[in-house]
């Protein structure tokens, strides 16, 4: 297991940087304790990925608006600036960049708190990187896009509601509707079954890949969210069944 960390360090970048930017596609592990932020480093490259790292929550925020970054793992207790901007700052711009989070606090608590703004998978120290890995893939086959799927976008309530699945992406009368990666998990895994009822369960199994604590707290929360961005007719949309879950209220057209 590693420990918690304790105290800052210097920044370090491993070399597979461009011109003042992250390598496309590469995991960007943003962790002021330099012997965690290299072992985590160390991991990742082993298991294939590109690893760009940094101690400083500055330099993520520009390595972020530089593009390029596929997914961040991200410290909260950075010393330069509060960790939740470099999570905001994740879910600016046309597309959210997934985030992993990984703190000391380990309390259910912060842990929705995390996911509420955003982030896509929570991480407590001490943590055993193996698993840190296989969230990480995780998150990234979730978020990639659904291989096989077919070119043209699904949609809902006559054509109100489009889903392009390839692309990635969501508009609600021709309007674009910017979701993290959960919320597009969430929502398109509601989609795949229109009317069908989803427990809570269920639907943290299919968005997240395995039973996560406290999860029913945490759909809900995502679920609150999704309805925030699609609107006044949110909640004909996405539906409650109470005592059950949710489930997508338009039909899918034909």
């Amino acid at each position: 297991m590693v420990p918690a960390a304790s105290g800052p360090s210097a920044l370090s970048a491993t070399p597979v940087t461009g011109k003042g930017g992250a390598v496309p596609g590469s995991v960007l592990v943003v962790e002021d304790d330099r012997e965690l932020r290299e072992l985590v480093r160390r991991y990742l490259q082993r298991a294939g990925h590109l690893v760009h790292t940094t101690g400083s929550g500055a330099e993520a925020i520009g390595l972020l608006a530089g593009g390029g970054v596929a997914l961040v793992v991200l410290d909260l207790g950075l010393p330069d600036i509060d960790g939740r901007e470099v999570l905001a700052a994740a879910q600016a711009g046309g597309r959210a960049v997934p985030v992993v989070v990984l703190t000391a606090r380990s309390h259910v608590d912060d842990r929705i708190d995390g996911l509420r703004r955003g982030a896509d998978d929570y991480v407590t120290k001490p943590f055993s990187p193996t698993e840190l890995v296989l969230r990480v893939e995780a998150v990234l086959h979730r978020t990639r896009g659904v291989p096989g799927a077919a070119d043209a976008p699904v949609t809902f309530g006559a054509g109100r509601l489009r889903l392009d699945e390839v692309r990635h992406e969501a508009q609600l009368d021709g309007a674009p509707v910017e979701l993290t990666p959960t919320e597009w998990g969430v929502l398109t895994t509601l989609a795949a079954t229109p009317g069908r009822v989803y427990s809570r369960y269920e639907l943290i199994n299919q968005v997240r890949g395995y039973e996560f604590p406290g999860y029913e707290r945490t759909v809900d929360s995502h679920v609150k969210n999704l309805r925030h961005k699609l609107g006044p007719e949110a909640g004909r949309i996405v539906e409650t069944v109470l005592g059950v879950g949710y489930r997508l209220g338009w039909a899918r057209d034909r």
